[in-house]
């Protein structure tokens, strides 16, 4: 299983500037809400996933939300590491304080400042080595690591600490196949959600 696998929406962007939403079990209305924000639909791999291609952030961030704000109706399992959907006038033109870098089972993050290396280690993560980056602790399954980031991106945000969110995925060509069977249509939203939420 990959961090895409565990909640039942998960929202993504590939390195190429595409957003991506995975839906992980049938939802009401999905398609609907999803193409009505300008995803397109397809099957790859075994996953039903949205796309929308590349463009200004402002107007993914809104199509996005659109999508989200409805799909919340049906489920509070929604993940969001999206970095496509973040930026903003206001944000500065420098890199992100804190680079998340998602790959085969492992999480590697730079900060570029003070603040934003305590969030680290507030949050868990420990300095490498050398000293240049922070990881995740040892011994932590796929879901632990899919909550260490997302709290952690969650906080940094509450901070007005910059954070962005790499998956190791080039293109949309190559989101890897799903690992999750296909359950039966939701009538209405779950109760639990599996991994931490960020909200927009």
């Amino acid at each position: 299983m990959s961090l895409l696998d565990i909640p039942d929406v998960f929202t993504g962007s590939t390195d190429d500037g595409h957003t991506f939403v995975i839906l992980n079990r049938p939802i009401r209305d999905a398609d609907r809400l999803l193409t009505d924000a300008g995803f397109l639909p397809r099957e790859h791999h075994g996953r039903r996933l949205h796309l929308l291609p590349p463009g200004i952030a402002q107007d993914v961030h809104e199509r996005a939300g659109v999508a989200m704000y409805g799909l919340l109706a049906h489920t509070h399992d929604l993940v969001d590491l999206s970095w496509t959907t973040r930026g903003s006038p206001d944000q500065p033109a420098g890199g992100p304080d804190l680079h998340f870098q998602v790959r085969d089972g492992t999480v590697a993050v730079t900060a570029s400042t003070t603040a934003a290396r305590l969030l680290l280690e507030q949050h868990g993560f420990v300095p490498t080595a050398d000293g240049a980056s922070y990881r995740t602790r040892d011994g932590l399954d796929e879901r632990q690591l899919l909550s260490a980031v997302t709290a952690a991106e969650s906080h940094a945000y509450t901070h007005g600490l910059s954070a962005r969110v790499h998956l190791g995925i080039p293109t949309p060509a190559d989101i890897p196949a799903s690992a999750r069977r296909r359950s039966a249509p939701a009538t209405g939203p779950r109760t639990t959600p599996s991994a931490p939420r960020r909200t927009r």
